[in-house]
């Protein structure tokens, strides 16, 4: 049994407070690496081979486009292997309402998640978990996924107490 942190990222142009910002580490990152501090579980970033844009505005049109389309960007491999009994610390921003692109190509990646317990964390501007928990149940099949954990990408910096009281409380009934 192995615990895992595989989260996607974006640095560069970022809603944030209401207004876009350049962060150096995506807000996501920020969370999975606390969470890796808690956990010490494996860490792994979900790279895309053609990334989104840094610029707010035309990542967003990249992430609409990929989207509308269903398309699986490609990300580079190798990806973690995920056995029977692993834990899966799986988190991504929300755009447009649900996961972004590259998490659906992770997710499509696997034949099966039996017997894999997925803890989603998810980080957002005011949309919360938008649709995501409706795509992450149909793709990973076979998992227990369990308490989502929404963070306002604004906070994620200063979110420590949240996630030790997420990580330290965490539900055995899926969603």
């Amino acid at each position: 049994m192995k615990t895992w942190i595989i989260y996607f990222s974006r640095a560069g142009g970022n809603w944030v407070d209401g207004g876009i910002k350049n962060l150096e580490k995506g807000n996501t990152e920020i969370i999975a690496d606390k969470i890796h501090s808690l956990t010490k579980g494996g860490l792994f970033s979900i790279r895309m081979v053609n990334p989104y844009s840094t610029d707010y505005i035309t990542c967003t049109e990249e992430a609409k486009k990929d989207q509308e389309a269903d398309k699986r960007p490609e990300i580079l491999k190798p990806l973690p292997r995920l056995e029977k009994g692993d834990i899966v610390y799986l988190g991504y921003p929300i755009y447009w309402e649900t996961m972004p692109m590259p998490i659906l190509t992770f997710l499509d990646s696997y034949d099966s998640f039996e017997g894999i317990t997925i803890y989603p964390f998810v980080t957002h501007e005011g949309s919360g978990l938008g649709a995501s928990m409706s795509f992450l149940r149909h793709k990973a099949k076979g998992a227990t996924i369990l308490s989502p954990l929404p963070i306002p990408g604004s906070v994620a910096s200063r979110s420590d107490p949240l996630l030790k009281e997420w990580i330290n409380s965490h539900s055995v009934r899926s969603i």
